[in-house]
């Protein structure tokens, strides 16, 4: 279970880094796409939940231009200045808040330096978004220091209301084009869209084209359950960008035979069939788990708006069997997880989540099934691939901002 990250901890570890106290905290959570996996850069659709798992950010403004970062969980500091900001190749974990912040003054905000504490609870390389979390918040603490050219300067105590920040979509993508440009790898919107828009209790369902949502209430009688494999994944360095390379490859393919089309969203299940005789069986595969999975996220709405879990669940065991079989993203151990999962008592669901190659599960349980679960789960994925496994019971969370004063107090 999630015990949260301790706020007294991180304000105190502040202190004695940088001899003082920190102004403001922000944070921004982690997520869990239920379904709807490797369609957000094919313009199709997604249905993500924002978690309890989070990065917060501890920051007081400098009176030069200098930035220092602390990372809480590796311990260890790197520094750059806002005058001239380059990738630092040593340090990747340092290059998000460069990112964010080379992007932000390149679109005319205005900050000082900062010393900045990060700490979170979301796993490295397990698929729950970190880096997306990580952008957003470095996003909102440089922000909460600077103002816009020509606009109105934000005050560093926090005492400011939320239209003063950018536009939420212009943060999100923002904080998406430092992921592509500056980091380098070639994810679609919807880990950004889901850290900044996310809501208690309910599941985003976004259409990745014309960012248009809908907040999908989730029901009370079951808790979604994060199986970490413990096999971690390098996304920049993955078969990732080779399956953008090979969906574009599809689209092209289409554009050829079919109007109107510009991504494989506008493809249907019919137009597969109908042309999958002149298609390289690999294209052929990749293709049909981005229209069938595009199809899922759909029909999964639909079931959760009726009340339908079995329905729900059902679509999310076919988009595991899609992943592993076509998009083959999956590994051995996803594989088992799931396997096991679906064994147990209480399961409507379970699948990969995230881009795959590692990380972890997600899986729908009943809530009065969850505790016998994750004992369960936990015992035979030891015995049967010798790694212990991290299971999180999670609960929905709000997007990105400021820890607020309640949780600064407790």
């Amino acid at each position: 279970m999630n015990t949260g990250i301790p706020i007294k901890s991180v304000k105190e570890s502040f202190r004695q880094r940088f001899g003082r106290e920190a102004l403001y905290m922000v944070q921004a959570p982690g997520r869990v796409n239920l379904i709807g996996e490797h369609t957000d850069y094919n313009e199709g659709f997604v249905l993500p939940i924002a978690i309890d798992k989070r990065v917060v950010i501890a920051a007081s403004p400098r009176n030069d231009r200098k930035v220092a970062l602390y990372s809480w969980n590796y311990n260890s500091l790197n520094e750059f200045s806002l005058e001239s900001i380059v990738r630092d190749n040593l340090n990747p974990w340092s290059n998000y808040p460069r990112g964010v912040a080379d992007l932000l003054q390149k679109q005319g905000y205005r900050f000082s330096g900062l010393d900045i504490l990060i700490a979170s609870d979301l796993p490295i390389g397990a698929g729950l978004s970190s880096s997306a979390a990580f952008e957003l918040a470095s996003a909102w603490a440089f922000l909460m220091a600077g103002k816009k050219e020509g606009g109105v300067e934000v005050s560093p105590s926090g005492a400011f209301s939320r239209p003063q920040m950018p536009e939420s979509l212009d943060l999100i993508g923002l904080c998406r084009e430092v992921e592509n440009e500056f980091v380098g790898v070639q994810c679609g919107i919807m880990d950004q869209f889901i850290s900044a828009r996310g809501r208690r209790q309910h599941a985003l369902f976004l259409d990745c084209r014309n960012l248009t949502e809908e907040q999908i209430p989730l029901p009370d009688s079951v808790k979604i359950v994060v199986c970490n494999t413990g096999v971690k994944r390098e996304l920049a360095g993955s078969e990732y960008n080779k399956r953008r390379y090979e969906c574009n490859q599809g689209v092209h393919f289409f554009k050829e035979r079919i109007e109107g089309v510009s991504a494989l969203r506008d493809v249907h299940s019919s137009d597969l069939e109908r042309f999958s005789s002149k298609m390289a069986p690999l294209l052929q595969k990749r293709c049909r788990h981005v229209i069938s999975e595009n199809e899922r996220v759909l029909e999964s709405v639909r079931s959760l708006r009726a009340g339908d879990l079995e329905g729900f669940g059902q679509l999310v065991n076919a988009s595991h069997e899609s992943l592993r079989r076509d998009y083959e993203v999956s590994c051995k151990e996803l594989n088992v997880m799931v396997e096991i999962a679906l064994q147990q008592a209480g399961v409507l669901g379970s699948r990969m989540t995230g881009a795959g190659f590692g990380g972890c599960t997600v899986n729908l349980i009943r809530n009065e099934s969850v505790n016998l679960f994750v004992r369960q789960v936990e015992e035979r994925y030891q015995r049967e691939t010798g790694i212990a496994a991290e299971i999180y019971v999670c609960h929905t969370s709000d997007g990105a901002g400021i820890v607020g004063p309640q949780e600064l107090e407790s």
